[in-house]
């Protein structure tokens, strides 16, 4: 999808002259249209009948467009009168031969995807053609046409009286929940990464849990019938306006727009459809600094990364401090401890040793400066960093603005015999999941140079734990393939991820809390269980993780939701995946089980379920994923 424009299609019943209809299409505004790939009244006889031996095409050939038209410009669509899962055997399998039939043309043709209709939840023998396919050479998309709610039908595109008949519309809840439909064809596909939705938006929404489950999903197209427009005192289509917030839902997840039935503002021409979408497209909210800093990484895995035993490069150093918000606070938070910890009436007397644990390329010194000039305090810093390479940085920085007011030291802090003690620690070693990038060890091993009255910067740190629904992420990590790990190993990691295209199950509740200063004996290993209650029905891929932190007093950052700190983009959540997704039902509880657990080497995380299902333990003795000390 274009940054400036919307990539909107045209959905047609039926299309007498593809070439005409392209520009028709092409001169209203839409970039492609949508079209049966057979006469949608052609119905072929594979078994008996009349026409079993009929000779002659199905359908137009394909010299009609030339290929790079029909690769870009065309999406087909399945009859439809296919009965797949039709309880009559003829029924079912003429259906079958002329799915197979329609399929094989669609990629004959190279279509960007194909388009099949979900009329209801007897779908699984649907779901075995649709995976057989998609197991040969095609590389098409398959878009599954599904309604947001079943209640609703757009013009000519079902036609309910086959679907409740080929149903057996009996009442049940799973009639009415489409989502549960898509759901059981996506399982019987084995979550098929070429699977997508098209999805139909009712005139009458549903709740805004059912509408954010579905994005969720891996929706790709979002179907717009003309009469969910209404018509503008100018007699413009336009929508109401909970339809304008889910199309700018829609459009955050790059999703492509459809419009189709029949142009209910003749006067104004179907191409006034397409330029309210493109308005709604161009008004959109601009992205925000984050949203900005994060563009191309959305539901982008990265192991997350180890300080200890690998140096940062000088990139990631940069990234990290454009952060506008986290040394901010940091400053603000340095600030008021030496308020707090000097006096008015010993501010000229007295120098306070401010230690910088990890201080890479010296944000975190400059911040403590800045604060002592702010306080009016005197104070000495200690830059403390392992990583020869940045050292090169704090060297040069010492030289040319900090002068004496900065001792720059080369060593791990946990080896380092200091001169004297510190009566304030800052140090940014937290992780996406706090403790997953080893603060605790860290400053623990620092503890013996600080005063007993010492301040820690931050001084206490909790992560926070979401299940969370994500097609893309659980295809994202199952195609992960290493030739020296065994499969299961990318699913007993965890990955930092900008979470995009998800669906939070549940509030997040908090995991391991860890405090500092932490005077000795010491334990940092963890075992926490968490309950979640899950209202509707839904799959679960994975639990993302988040951290929150009291810097000093009620200075504060987070990455957890509710708490979120706004502007900060130093932090991406944590994904921690399942090995097989979960089905949830309505009113269930998830219990989740987790251990941080250490050795004088390592520490991993090890995680499984207990309810609704007993899952096997993951990540057992950190097999797959271990952090380094």
């Amino acid at each position: 999808m274009s940054n400036q424009h919307v990539s909107c299609g045209r959905d047609l019943v039926c299309v007498p002259d593809i070439s005409s209809s392209l520009q028709m299409a092409s001169y209203s505004g839409f970039d492609f249209i949508a079209m049966p790939i057979v006469h949608p009244r052609f119905k072929r006889e594979f078994i008996e009948g009349k026409a079993k031996d009929r000779q002659g095409a199905f359908t137009r050939p394909d010299l009609i467009l030339p290929s790079q038209d029909w690769s870009s410009l065309v999406v087909g669509k399945v009859s439809p009168w296919l009965q797949v899962d039709s309880p009559d055997d003829t029924v079912r399998k003429n259906s079958q031969g002329a799915l197979k039939e329609e399929l094989l043309y669609g990629s004959h043709l190279s279509l960007p995807a194909l388009m099949v209709a979900l009329t209801g939840p007897a779908c699984v023998n649907l779901s075995r053609c649709l995976l057989s396919h998609l197991q040969g050479h095609s590389n098409h998309q398959l878009w599954i046409h599904v309604p947001m709610v079943p209640e609703m039908c757009s013009e000519g595109l079902i036609e309910n009286d086959v679907n409740h008949e080929m149903n057996g519309d009996d009442g049940n809840d799973s009639e009415s929940d489409s989502w549960r439909w898509w759901s059981r064809l996506r399982t019987v596909c084995n979550h098929s990464k070429r699977l997508g939705i098209a999805l139909e938006i009712p005139t009458d929404l549903p709740s805004t849990e059912v509408i954010e489950r579905w994005l969720g999903e891996p929706v790709k197209c979002a179907i717009l019938n003309t009469n969910v427009f209404l018509t503008n005192k100018k007699g413009f289509p336009v929508l109401s306006k909970a339809h304008q917030t889910l199309i700018q839902q829609l459009f955050k997840l790059d999703i492509q727009m459809m419009i189709a039935g029949t142009n209910h503002h003749p006067d104004k021409g179907v191409k006034a459809y397409q330029q309210y979408l493109d308005h709604l497209y161009q008004s959109r909210p601009r992205s925000s600094g984050v949203d900005a800093f994060a563009k191309g990484y959305e539901d982008y895995l990265q192991c997350p990364l180890q300080p200890l035993s690998d140096n940062l490069e000088s990139q990631t150093y940069e990234i990290f401090e454009k952060d506008p918000v986290k040394y901010t606070r940091y400053q603000e938070a340095v600030y008021r401890a030496l308020i707090d910890r000097v006096p008015e009436t010993e501010k000229d007397s007295r120098t306070t040793i401010v230690m910088v644990l990890g201080a890479g390329r010296g944000p975190l010194v400059t911040a403590s400066l800045k604060a002592g000039e702010q306080a009016e305090r005197n104070i000495l810093v200690y830059a403390v960093e392992k990583n020869p390479n940045a050292v090169v940085t704090l060297y040069s920085l010492k030289e040319d603005k900090w002068g004496d007011k900065v001792t720059v030291v080369k060593t791990d802090m946990r080896e380092w015999e200091a001169p004297e003690k510190a009566d304030i620690i800052v140090s940014e070693l937290l992780g996406s999941f706090g403790d997953n990038e080893l603060s605790p060890e860290c400053l623990d091993g620092a503890q013996k140079f600080l005063k007993d009255d010492c301040i820690s910067i931050p001084c206490k740190y909790t992560s926070h734990l979401s299940p969370l629904m994500s097609h893309k992420l659980y295809n994202e990590v199952r195609l992960c393939k290493e030739r020296d790990k065994n499969p299961a190993a990318h699913f007993e990691t965890p990955y930092v991820v900008r979470l995009h295209n998800v669906t939070v199950l549940a509030e997040s509740k908090p995991v391991f809390t860890f405090t500092h200063p932490n005077p000795p004996p010491t334990d940092n290993s963890r075992y926490k269980s968490l309950e979640f209650a899950i209202d509707m029905e839904a799959e679960l891929h994975g639990f993302a993780g988040y951290f929150d932190t009291v810097l000093y007093g009620d200075i504060m950052l987070s990455t957890e939701p509710r708490t979120y700190s706004e502007g900060m983009f130093s932090w991406f959540p944590l994904f921690f995946p399942l090995k097989d997704p979960i089905h949830l039902q309505p009113h269930s509880k998830i219990v989740v089980n987790f251990w941080r657990n250490c050795t004088p080497r390592n520490i991993w995380y090890e995680w499984c379920l207990t309810e609704p299902v007993a899952t096997p333990l993951q990540n057992v003795n950190g097999r797959s994923y271990t952090i380094g000390l």
